[in-house]
């Protein structure tokens, strides 16, 4: 795993460097080694800087360009920049006033074109709230501009922790500076930054770290299997869901293609009666269950509930059912499609208060969860798992969407120490925490973005919880292969062109 520090736990990490006797001029000089060693540099360079450690280390950069014969130029868009007390040994130094005029943004005078390479230094990580009219002028010239662009530590104008901005500046590549910030992976991050890498200038961390989880830990969590094994060894899980609306969610959730082909033992698939007929060609390796169902009630949203409807129906609560459906599993994976009627309501309030064992709630059963008191959550004995996507956890946790994205960590952590559960927050990359360790995901593509995919991460989810003894991890992990399997068929297909069907099929390609 990369350790992935918060913008505080960095600057306390940096400090405490300094104050155990590495000089911050050292430290700008391991963090210029570092970016010029990143990039395949296009000459002539222009280095925009602004004050404080940011800007100094894209003056300490120019000397070394100089050095290497590297023709550069560096623009000082707001006053001095530090550098740490080194000596500047740069190409031209060049003030923004030299290029101010009368009008109302007066970097709009400064052009970029004829450089091969552009360097951000504006702002460091620690920036929030807005930009200053200087700074956004410049973050507008450098994204104007044709040259290959290069971020130090962050882009300007993006916040370290959450990965929101109004405006920042659009690299090609962004050179983290320590150790990666959360804001290089959440929300905006991967529109902003078309790729990214990260320098080690050896600042131990000082205090809590996140956990960016990698290849090398899905592969360790997902084990070696024992010939002296069997299908018991790794598990029955169960999958609950669809409804005559929504038949094609839960085929994607429990195929084979999802949940076998992630290491389940047996899968069980309970769907109203009403579907046996449609699903059964599909289950494949599964077991199929039926479940009582009825029609379907009007909400009064436009329902139109006459004669030729009646095949409009959705899963009935049977207690005796449900209690044999669950009886022999390690997991349940609970509403992909199934609706959110008062059938749907009573098996979930079943599996809160008699179920022991691992529970997965997603899609429609969060919503039902949601009109809930979440103290219900806090006195479950087994392990509970949430997968909303933002929306979802606004209603979950009452919040509104633009205050969890000003700090999703915080806000997905607190949820999930307030409830007992996992909380497994979906978005361009996933956070997973169980309220005290954090991992991060950054696997997905655009082309996830498309009915069924959270349906194919409940299919994975279920597997893996059910064979792998941290949950925590093992709902990182599902999130990982989901994400890496949707990057593949996206290669083939395209972001545009893929289906979720088409991530299923990539599965093993991650897994073996």
């Amino acid at each position: 795993m990369t350790d992935v520090l918060s913008v505080k736990i960095m600057r306390d990490s940096d400090a405490a460097a300094i104050e155990s006797g590495t000089a911050q001029s050292e430290l700008m000089m391991r963090a210029a080694k570092g970016v010029f060693s990143a990039v395949s540099w296009k000459a002539p360079v222009a280095i925009v800087c602004g004050k404080g450690n940011n800007g100094g280390d894209g003056k300490v950069l120019a000397g070394l360009l100089t050095e290497a014969g590297i023709d550069n130029t560096v623009f000082e868009v707001v006053g001095r920049t530090e550098t740490g007390g080194r000596t500047e040994t740069g190409g031209r130094f060049l003030s923004l006033k030299e290029f101010e005029t009368k009008e109302p943004s007066p970097c709009l005078s400064l052009s970029l074109e004829g450089f091969g390479t552009v360097v951000d230094c504006l702002l460091g990580t620690g920036f929030h709230g807005d930009l200053r009219p200087k700074i956004e002028a410049a973050v507008d010239v450098i994204n104007a501009c044709s040259a290959y662009k290069v971020s130090v530590d962050i882009n300007s104008g993006l916040n370290g922790d959450s990965g929101m901005a109004k405006k920042c500046v659009m690299s090609d590549l962004t050179v983290s500076i320590g150790s990666y910030k959360p804001g290089h992976f959440l929300n905006m991050a991967k529109d902003v930054m078309k790729s990214k890498v990260n320098v080690d200038i050896g600042i131990p961390p000082v205090g809590e770290v996140f956990h960016l989880i990698e290849e090398a830990d899905v592969k360790a969590a997902l084990g070696v299997r024992a010939n002296f094994s069997n299908k018991g060894t790794y598990g029955y899980c169960a999958l609950i869901g669809g409804s005559t609306r929504y038949s094609g969610a839960i085929r994607l959730a429990a195929l084979a293609d999802a949940a076998m082909r992630s290491g389940a033992g047996v899968v069980k698939i309970a769907l109203p009666q009403s579907l046996v007929h449609d699903v059964t060609p599909h289950i494949l390796e599964s077991t199929l269950f039926p479940l009582a169902d009825t029609r379907r009630k009007s909400t009064g949203d436009n329902d139109d509930l006459d004669a030729a409807s009646t095949n409009d129906r959705e899963v009935a609560y049977d207690p005796a059912q449900i209690d044999e459906l669950i009886s022999n599993v390690r997991c349940v994976t609970f509403g992909m499609g199934i609706g959110t009627g008062e059938g749907a309501a009573d098996i979930l309030m079943h599996l809160l208060t008699k179920y022991e064992g691992n529970l997965v709630i997603d899609a429609d059963g969060l919503t039902l969860l949601s009109k809930l008191d979440k103290d219900i959550l806090k006195g479950r004995k087994g392990c509970t798992v949430l997968t909303p996507h933002i929306k979802e956890f606004s209603r979950l946790s009452g919040k509104e969407i633009s205050e969890i994205n000003e700090d999703p960590i915080k806000n997905a952590r607190q949820y999930a120490f307030d409830t007992n559960t996992i909380l497994l927050l979906k978005g361009p990359s996933t956070i997973v925490t169980n309220g005290d360790i954090v991992y991060i995901v950054d696997r997905g593509c655009p082309g996830m973005a498309t009915a069924g995919s959270g349906d194919v991460l409940s299919g994975i989810m279920s597997a893996v919880i059910s064979f792998v003894s941290d949950k925590c991890l093992a709902a990182a992990v599902a999130a990982y292969i989901n994400g890496a399997a949707g990057e593949l068929a996206a290669e083939k297909y395209g972001d545009i062109s893929m289906t979720a069907g088409d991530t299923v099929s990539f599965i093993p390609k991650v897994t073996m």
